[in-house]
């Protein structure tokens, strides 16, 4: 017997999201189907693995029902699975757990709310509901529990909702929509079952339906009383990953995708095997085609790989199963040789299951090295790259195969696409070249632009440009590529081969020189010396070969991260017209102020920030009119 309804009000996000899911899914509104049997087919999955552990709960007879009334004008989809508790309905639909959704809204309200590519990403669930529907009651009782412990909410999408205490006879949760007048397409037999078909034809639970009955006639011609309609499975309800891959089409996986994923965009691609020997495993893999909005945030809270044993859902195992570089991998991992209790403690531990992520590890690596000469692999780079550039330090035992994968921008190139590999690059050194150069900023701009490379331009030496965020620190752990060794142009002395770019010998001026620039310098750098490296700028600054670059450093103080003091040298172009008249300067103050705009520039041309920025500019002007009087 119901008693008075409570109201609730929802959670700020969740007015977001489904104003977002209103407005901008519209044009796209019958997935909302395929979103809420996704969720049956979750909720008769957990039951199954609950199943495991209960006796009672078990069941040979997990479906989803899917029924419509033309004259109340509603949609009901209906499961027997685990069912939900008063507390489990306000933490699901009342509110959004994830704390990257608030970022995520705050991004796409920047950019084109129809963006249905984007917008996919989200996974937008149980909400979709309102997209059809100007009323939702959602009907719930959790397994293994009385009749009258179940529960109703009601809502209108708009601000709140209520809960009120009822009866349900069967376990699981059935979801009630009142479509809006203009949705009665949805309230015709043939118009579901052909999104049944469409989205969710291998969900691995059956999908019932009322039979479309005829009317018959007798032999005189006489219409006969109409036949008692009854439920049929209207989907295929096999797991598409046990099947052999001959006999699937394409259509077929990018639709299994898109049903378990939540993605609106096909995938990009997808590899698919069966195991046998000493141990026995089925995978279906799939690469995205669009980075989702949260792949930068909590590695812990990511998913992407479902564990299954035998066909039983056992838990989201992405951690356990792939490597956090390879995050971005989507896809189902069925194993016949693991226990149906196993915990996430135990696989931990598991050496079946260390080798099972192995053998991923190795099958993904391969499909993208396949790739490497294709046009979309460029696409595939510029959404994952970053993340699969942090394979280099996570992952030493693939760390060959995985140089392989990364591309970089070059000088070579007049724009900033990263489309050149080392393979690429080593094909094209000079005969006598040894090392790999390269170099790291926080800009396509800054690194291509940068006093480093005038040298190498003159040379027609090629270097590549790092500018990811990531490119710094990945860098300070990957010496070489086969047997050529890494080389930063910004970093400690260069050499060439045979044919080494010596520094002039100074004299003992120009040392007296560089001493009085060092003391006037002496809390901003290291050292004063001549360089061998500049060509058309007067100055630059260079690292030390094992030091951080200043570009990085800044980053790990923005982020909180003390940094030890790690000064820079100043090297000067002694050919250079202005060096030449500075060293003409007898005013000591003056000589200063050069000093000073000599390493201000060079920390400028790095992407630095100038402490001062106003004084700099007054600096240079004052040093401007002193030169034109």
């Amino acid at each position: 017997m119901g008693q008075t309804a409570e109201k609730f009000e929802f959670q700020a996000e969740v007015n977001q999201v489904l104003d977002l899911v209103i407005h901008s899914l519209y044009s796209n509104k019958e997935i909302f189907l395929r979103e809420l049997i996704s969720n049956a087919s979750d909720a008769c999955d957990k039951l199954r693995f609950e199943a495991i552990k209960n006796d009672q709960l078990s069941s040979d007879d997990l479906h989803i029902t899917v029924d419509f009334d033309k004259e109340a004008g509603t949609v009901t989809i209906r499961d027997n699975g685990i069912g939900m508790t008063k507390d489990e309905v306000i933490a699901n639909i009342g509110t959004i757990a994830n704390s990257g959704t608030r970022k995520y809204l705050e991004s796409i309200a920047k950019k084109d709310r129809g963006d249905a590519n984007l917008i996919g990403q989200f996974g937008v669930g149980f909400y979709a509901s309102f997209i059809v529907a100007d009323e939702v009651e959602l009907r719930t009782r959790k397994a293994g529990e009385p009749a009258d412990a179940a529960i109703s909410w009601k809502s209108d999408g708009k601000n709140a909702y209520t809960l009120e205490s009822i009866e349900k006879e069967e376990q699981g949760t059935e979801i009630i929509l009142h479509l809006r007048e203009e949705e009665s397409e949805f309230l015709e037999n043939y118009r579901l079952r052909n999104l049944i078909k469409k989205y969710s034809e291998h969900v691995a639970f059956p999908i019932k339906m009322l039979e479309i009955v005829f009317p018959e006639k007798d032999d005189d011609g006489n219409e006969l009383p109409p036949k008692q309609p009854e439920y049929e499975v209207v989907n295929d309800a096999t797991a598409l990953w046990k099947k052999a891959p001959t006999d699937i089409k394409d259509e077929d996986y990018q639709a299994f995708y898109k049903q378990f994923s939540h993605d609106y965009s096909d995938a990009w691609t997808w590899t698919h095997n069966h195991i046998e020997g000493n141990q026995s495993y089925s995978n279906l893999l799939y690469i995205p085609a669009k980075s989702p909005f949260n792949m930068f945030q909590n590695p812990d809270e990511r998913d992407g790989l479902k564990l299954y044993v035998k066909r039983v859902f056992i838990m989201d195992a992405a951690k356990e199963l792939m490597p956090n570089y390879l995050r971005f991998v989507k896809g189902i991992v069925d194993s016949d040789d693991l226990p149906l209790n196993v915990s996430r403690e135990i696989l931990q531990d598991n050496p079946l299951l260390r080798k099972i992520r192995s053998g991923l590890v190795k099958r993904i690596l391969s499909v993208l090295k396949k790739k490497t000469s294709t046009a979309e692999y460029t696409n595939f780079w510029s959404e994952f790259g970053e993340i699969l550039k942090e394979g280099l330090v996570e992952d030493f035992s693939n760390r060959d195969a995985i140089l392989k994968l990364v591309r970089f921008a070059s000088t070579e190139n007049d724009d900033d696409k990263q489309n050149v590999s080392l393979e690429d690059y080593v094909s094209r050194m000079k005969s006598d070249q040894e090392k790999v150069y390269y170099i790291t900023g926080e800009s396509w701009e800054a690194v291509k632009n940068s006093p480093h490379l005038e040298l190498f331009k003159k040379k027609g030496i090629e270097v590549l440009l790092m500018y990811d965020r990531i490119d710094e620190w990945v860098m300070n752990q990957v010496f070489e590529f086969g047997d050529k060794k890494f080389q930063s142009v910004a970093k400690g002395a260069l050499e060439f081969g045979d044919d080494t770019e010596k520094t002039p010998e100074t004299t003992e001026e120009q040392k007296s020189f560089l001493e009085k620039i060092q003391e006037q310098l002496k809390e901003q750098v290291s050292e004063v010396k001549s360089s061998n490296r500049l060509v058309d700028s007067a100055s630059c600054l260079v690292m030390d070969e094992q030091a951080m670059a200043l570009h990085m450093q800044k980053l790990m103080e923005q982020a909180g991260q003390a940094m030890p003091g790690q000064l820079p040298s100043l090297e000067i172009n002694m050919q250079h017209p202005l060096v030449k008249h500075i060293e003409s300067v007898e005013d000591t103050e003056r000589f200063g102020q050069w000093s000073e705009l000599l390493f201000e520039q060079a920390l400028l041309a790095e992407g630095g920030q100038l402490k001062n920025p106003a004084e700099y500019v007054h600096k240079m002007n004052r040093l401007m009119l002193d030169i034109l009087q």
